[in-house]
């Protein structure tokens, strides 16, 4: 029996042993982690980002080679750190904090010490890495804006953070990342896919080659282009007819959906964002919190919309049939409730039916207008839930859906709305600024934009949108499906021939537009603030909304300028010359132009914190440019016209 259990014991240990050596030599390499392995250092390949054109094929976003500094903490050897850090145009403090970031984030994974190192001084780097033990350096590319235009349209790209990281894998630290704008939409698409190649090293950590022959290194797939709705032109033209000014433009082509330009004013070229100076740009631009360049008002701002609102009364009021177009209502300077007044610039007596009373602004006729929508039923509560689906039906009130990252809902009440302040008894009366567009109602450039966008195209609108193509691949069916509003189609005209007399004979006959027939409504907003504890009236925001031409529109546009006194006075310019130069690509209204680049509105915005006296009694008052500011923006206007021609 004895020899059997030697033969047995011996077989059992064969069996052990190439069990061990199957596992170690097979499986084992198979299951091989070699993200985890430290014997094998990961060195990313980064793809280029994709490029990004305007509508026209203009090239507005390209790439730029740009060198970082990498470090492996734990394979860094003592070093002349002074001399190191002259080569790398940092101070002993910064490489150390940094060092012991990089320490704290992976011992044995590479990251980011230094970025965006200069051509000139990647010459010099490179000849002397070699002293340098744990440090490389890793080829990138950056974003190079080919132009000064857009930086709330194109957004910018920055490094992860840790949130970033824990949420997608995919990120490293010291990675880019599409921080705001298109950048940050359309990341996915526009960053690639890094590649990575797997290096081994002996046991005195020195690199001896590619692993297995890079069998399993991966090559960077290269990010796709896309082309965005904006036209370059228009929008470096809105953006000029903005300087000195703030608020925000929003033009859509209504048969699309469209963008066409979105305008944040005051804004700031994209180039400062990029390179090493990015993250010092950034927070000045940041820590602006009088003038908000970050702030894109276009999307954020959000604005009590003034009358051209009451064209949203006008279209429920008609779909609810508590008016006809040629029902009048005489307005005496205003209109009458309760114990209180409402101002109209009416003269005494005058009749208004639909079309005169949007032609002529009248605050009796649509006051009476919705107080008729609301008491329909004899119920207010009911009344305003019903005006209040049918404003949203017009996508105000809620996010449009469309393909930026940042936005507000607006608001648009209903009787829930008003619960806290009317449980019990609710009467029409209570709300009746909602018929002048002030009160509680409250929307974003954007939505007013896209809600003259739904009146142009009589009845239905496309979510709008930023994005024309993406290189092969077909748009979201969000952007090509039309939403309809819960107005008749018959309703519009009436209200689109008051919008067209605004222009021909009402309050804004001054902007008219040679050959274009322009339908449009001017807005005046009562402007208040808090400073310094106390309720202040500043001067009335200007807010312009338009169309054209009347018959297969080819733009609507709300433009929103803060402090702007009147309508027609600064957002009405604003918006007859971007149709003007949208559809004619030249100006004839070269006084409108001349008389925007000349006049200032910083010294309203100066007011509360210069000790300026507030009050509307102000409103004769204008800046004027100094001749050589005038002369410069003159220049820019020049080229703009010559890039167009």
């Amino acid at each position: 029996m004895r020899p059997f259990l030697l033969f047995i014991s011996i077989i059992g240990v064969g069996i052990l042993f190439l069990s061990r050596l199957f596992y170690l030599q097979v499986y084992k390499e198979n299951t091989h982690n070699l993200f985890e392995d430290n014997a094998i250092r990961k060195v990313y390949d980064y793809p280029k980002r994709g490029f990004v054109y305007d509508r026209n094929g203009m090239l507005l976003v390209a790439n730029q080679p740009s060198y970082d500094v990498m470090i492996i903490p734990k394979e860094v050897e003592p070093l002349d750190t002074l001399e190191f850090c002259s080569l790398l145009k940092i101070d002993k403090e910064t490489f150390i904090s940094t060092y012991k970031k990089a320490y704290h984030y992976s011992p044995r994974l590479p990251s980011v010490f230094v970025s965006h190192i200069s051509k000139q001084d990647y010459a010099v780097l490179q000849e002397k890495m070699r002293r340098y033990r744990g440090f490389y350096i890793q080829k990138r590319s950056l974003r190079h804006y080919q132009t000064s235009i857009g930086a709330n349209v194109l957004g910018d790209i920055g490094e992860v953070n840790n949130a970033i990281i824990k949420k997608d894998p995919y990120y490293k630290i010291g990675d880019l990342i599409g921080k705001q704008g298109v950048e940050a939409s359309y990341e996915d698409i526009l960053r690639g896919t890094k590649g990575i190649k797997f290096i081994q090293k002996d046991r005195f950590n020195r690199n001896i080659g590619s692993y297995k022959d890079g069998l399993f290194d991966t090559l960077p797939k290269q990010g796709k282009d896309i082309t965005i709705t904006i036209d370059a032109q228009l929008q470096a033209y809105g953006e000029l007819l903005m300087k000195n000014k703030r608020g925000g433009v929003i033009a859509i082509e209504p048969s699309t959906g469209e963008i066409l330009a979105m305008v944040s004013a005051p804004s700031y070229n994209p180039n400062i964002l990029v390179g090493r100076d990015r993250s010092k740009n950034f927070t000045n631009l940041y820590n602006d919190s009088i003038s908000k360049p970050l702030f894109n008002r276009s999307l954020q701002g959000v604005y009590e919309p003034g009358s051209p609102f009451k064209l949203m009364n006008a279209l429920i009021a008609l779909q609810e049939g508590v008016i006809t177009p040629h029902e009048t209502v005489t307005c005496y300077t205003g209109y009458n409730y309760g114990n209180r007044f409402m101002k109209c610039h009416c003269d005494y007596g005058t009749r208004n039916n639909l079309v005169s009373g949007i032609q002529r602004s009248c605050n009796a006729y649509f006051a009476s207008t919705y107080r008729k929508i609301l008491d329909k039923n004899g119920n207010a509560s009911t009344g305003i839930n019903n005006w209040s689906m049918h404003a949203k039906s017009f996508g105000l009130g809620n996010y449009l859906g469309y393909d930026l990252k940042v936005g507000q809902k607006g608001r648009i009440p209903d009787r829930d709305y008003y619960k806290r302040a009317y449980p019990n008894t609710f009467y029409s009366t209570y709300t009746i600024s909602n018929a002048i567009g002030q009160g509680e109602v409250a929307t974003t450039p954007i939505q007013l934009a896209n809600m003259i966008a739904a009146i142009a195209n009589r009845g239905y609108y496309y979510t709008p949108h930023i994005i024309k193509k993406i290189e092969g691949e077909e748009l979201p069916t969000q952007f090509t499906t039309p939403k309809k509003t819960s107005i008749d189609k018959v309703y519009f005209e009436p209200v689109i021939e008051g919008m067209l007399q605004v222009y021909k004979n009402g309050t804004a006959s001054t902007l008219q537009i040679p050959d274009i027939d322009v339908c449009g409504k001017t807005g005046t907003v009562e402007n208040f603030a808090i400073i310094s504890k106390a309720k202040k009236q500043l001067t009335d925001h200007s807010i312009f909304v338009a169309f054209a031409p009347k018959d297969n529109p080819k733009i609507a546009i709300a433009v929103f300028v803060e402090n702007g006194y009147w309508g027609s006075r600064f957002a009405g310019k604003v918006a007859s010359l971007m149709i003007e130069k949208h559809i004619k690509g030249k100006i004839t209204r070269t006084d409108l132009e001349n008389w925007l680049l000349k006049h200032s509105l910083e010294h309203e915005y100066a007011k509360p914190f210069a000790g300026v006296p507030f009050g509307i009694n102000e409103n004769t008052r204008l800046q004027v440019v100094d001749e050589a500011e005038y002369n410069q923006l003159k220049k820019q206007l020049d080229i703009i016209n010559s890039e167009v021609n």
